[in-house]
């Protein structure tokens, strides 16, 4: 029983260490954005090793940097502190272990690549008014 309560104990300590969305929240005057890069920069190498992925850091830097960069057109304070708040929280999921190991390299993936994510899904199957034939069945794919 004593094992039980202890193993309850050190989860509610990592959980309470780990509230970043949380704790980023409560940033006030500061560059917000900064703060995000640089914590996630910090975390790089211990998120490489959990799922054990072996690509550079200046890599994995250079995705986060392209994330950051698909999002610098926000310009609305609310929305900015909206995908901040999120960008801990998916932070968070990967220390957590809540990810797999392929959703990191999608993302990865996807900001070295320069996805956009107004690219996927319904918008990507939008047909102009003069569309072809090929093009409607396309859409599909």
């Amino acid at each position: 029983q004593s094992l039980s309560i202890l193993t309850i104990l050190v989860n509610k300590i990592t959980m309470a260490s780990l509230q970043l969305a949380t704790k980023a929240r409560q940033l006030t005057g500061i560059n917000k954005v900064a703060r995000l890069y640089r914590t996630i920069c910090k975390e790089i190498p211990r998120v490489m090793t959990i799922y054990d992925i072996d690509i550079p850091l200046e890599e994995c830097k250079k995705a986060v940097r392209g994330h950051m960069q698909m999002n610098e057109h926000l310009r609305d304070k609310r929305v900015l502190d909206m995908v901040v708040e999120k960008a801990y929280m998916e932070l968070e999921e990967a220390l957590l272990q809540h990810k797999q190991r392929p959703h990191l390299l999608y993302f990865l993936s996807q900001g070295l690549n320069g996805v956009d994510n107004r690219e996927w899904g319904t918008s990507r199957k939008r047909l102009s008014a003069d569309a072809t034939i090929d093009e409607q069945f396309d859409r599909s794919v």
